[in-house]
């Protein structure tokens, strides 16, 4: 086990994590103001808990098993809030032509739409794998679950998206790494 973090360190750790933190916690709550208490959250409970984190073993599981379980708690206790569909913001250096910018957004709104009909579980899947880059080894050891009910979520949730989608969006979806 670990030691406790230094106030340099835990801003290197956010610094390095938080886009990765809030945009996992932004595509499985589906809310902007959610994702941002879940950030936070996430946040002091890795700082608070830094010192039962095993250094043998990759940070960003750990991470993300925390913002999993933080965001599961937090839409737990918002079950009744209502969540309205927000714009999506893209900060990218090189931008592409404006008609290739809309095809993208089209794409990535439709994308984003059929992902926010599949269930959490199959929710949390798409976005640790896909998303945040994680191997099914490392989600199935983020959620606590088998590798193997790691990887039938997976193909559950891609099926249902493959009947969601038309085979050009699916197949954009694929193409672009399950990115929106």
């Amino acid at each position: 086990m670990g030691k406790q973090i230094s106030e340099h360190d835990a801003r290197l750790l956010f610094d390095k994590h938080s886009a990765y933190v809030f945009k996992t916690a932004y595509l499985m709550c589906k809310s902007k103001v959610l994702a941002d208490d879940i950030l936070q959250e996430t946040f002091i409970q890795v700082f608070r808990k830094y010192h039962m984190y095993d250094a043998s073993k990759p940070f960003e599981p750990w991470l993300y098993r925390i913002t999993v379980n933080i965001a599961k708690n937090m839409l737990r206790k918002q079950k009744w809030v209502s969540v309205t569909e927000e714009s999506q913001e893209q900060a990218n250096p090189s931008e592409p032509a404006p008609s290739e910018q809309l095809l993208q957004e089209e794409m990535s709104a439709v994308i984003k739409s059929e992902l926010d009909k599949l269930s959490f579980k199959s929710r949390e899947v798409i976005v640790l794998h896909f998303y945040t880059g994680l191997t099914l080894a490392e989600v199935a050891e983020t959620l606590g679950i088998p590798i193997g009910t790691c990887k039938s979520r997976l193909h559950t949730a891609l099926t249902q998206l493959r009947r969601q989608l038309n085979d050009n969006d699916f197949f954009e979806f694929q193409a672009r790494g399950g990115l929106i």
